[in-house]
């Protein structure tokens, strides 16, 4: 019997990506790995909308303070995000491998962090400013769910397919 199934996970492409002009390079990796986009949107998330997905859902202020929230929110309304919806087999721990660390300094060459940022923790704390680390990507199933359906209804979700999945179920 088998363990994998087939998942969808929440990535959102933060502002530093958007501002960057890299999100297609990145969109790239999870496409050649055989993930599948089944929603997607650009939107400005008020305050109010990164509260619940950062502290209702992620719990970032019991984890890591308030100081640390306040920062990464006033660095997500810094612009806007391109929300996403993938989906394939093990979905999620797929896109937390490709994404890598959250810390981009300790992120592994060949990651999305890793090749793409270089910040560490200790510089962004000590200029009191948010690490820009490109992208959201949902910790576990449970979160992956709820996030979605944070960010998207249910109508904005697509159900089709793709040649690859010929040879992956």
């Amino acid at each position: 019997m088998t363990t994998e199934s087939v998942e969808k996970t929440l990535i959102v492409f933060k502002p530093d990506a958007i501002q960057r002009g890299i999100v297609g390079e990145i969109l790239t990796r999870f496409e050649r790995v055989g993930l599948k986009i089944v929603a997607t949107k650009m939107i400005a998330p008020t305050k109010e909308h990164f509260y619940k997905h950062y502290e209702e859902i992620g719990k970032m202020i019991t984890r890591r303070g308030q100081d640390k929230f306040d920062i990464t929110l006033e660095m997500m309304v810094q612009g806007p995000v391109i929300a996403m919806v993938l989906e394939g087999v093990e979905a999620v721990a797929l896109v937390r491998k490709l994404v890598g660390t959250t810390e981009p300094k300790s992120a592994l060459p060949g990651t999305i962090r890793g090749d793409y940022s270089h910040m560490s923790f200790g510089y962004a704390d000590g200029e009191g400013k948010g690490i820009p680390n490109l992208i959201h990507a949902s910790g576990d199933e449970a979160e992956a769910q709820q996030e979605i359906d944070h960010w998207f209804s249910d109508d904005e979700l697509y159900d089709y397919s793709v040649l690859n999945e010929k040879f992956t179920r």
